[in-house]
């Protein structure tokens, strides 16, 4: 109710054709529009793929997907199946400590030392602690490439000295890109 209160006048803008088209955008968009001018339909021939669609649809639907289910084919427990239950049964949330057995104790290897150091690293708290000298790197011309690239992510900075950009030819392409681009616009 209040956001038009205190509005001063506004400037007015030229009717550019990026205006004209996005007011026909909006146009599409209108739920009251979008059936006006409507013409007729070309019918098209139901083929084999659209009946497959159909009888997808149908078995998509959450009330006739078990309508005229037959009988199964009993399927043999295999090994692989008994493993997925195994598996199923220790994912569930209740019953993964059920029934837990002695485990297997594992040397504690080079390895696992090595991934114990890397897990404290990790740590949002200790990371810094204990920070050793480091060892200096040369700045080679890979290095100032990426500080260049990172300078050219930055949102503020990724517009400030920017040369000339090549013009390209309007193609049939570039046309269709461009309808495209309109159609995915805000719809």
């Amino acid at each position: 109710v209040l956001y038009k209160e205190d509005m001063g006048t506004g400037i007015p803008t030229p009717v550019t054709p990026e205006i004209e088209r996005v007011k026909r955008n909006q146009e599409h968009i209108s739920s009251v529009l979008y059936k006006e001018g409507l013409g007729t339909g070309i019918p098209t021939p139901v083929t084999p793929e659209m009946e497959r669609v159909k009888r997808n649809q149908e078995n998509v639907s959450s009330v006739l997907y078990k309508e005229g289910l037959g009988i199964g084919t009993p399927v043999p427990v295999t090994p692989e199946m008994e493993r997925v239950k195994r598996n199923q049964e220790i994912c569930s949330s209740v019953l993964y400590r059920e029934d837990l057995g002695t485990g297997t104790p594992t040397p504690v290897t080079p390895e696992i030392e090595r991934v114990k150091r890397n897990q404290e690293n990790f740590s949002s708290v200790l990371y810094r602690e204990d920070l050793g000298t480091g060892t200096p790197t040369p700045v080679t011309p890979e290095i100032e490439r990426v500080k260049r690239n990172q300078e050219n992510f930055s949102s503020v900075l990724y517009k400030e000295d920017m040369g000339t950009g090549t013009p390209i030819p309007v193609t049939p392409e570039v046309e269709r890109v461009k309808r495209n681009q309109e159609h995915i616009s805000s719809v």
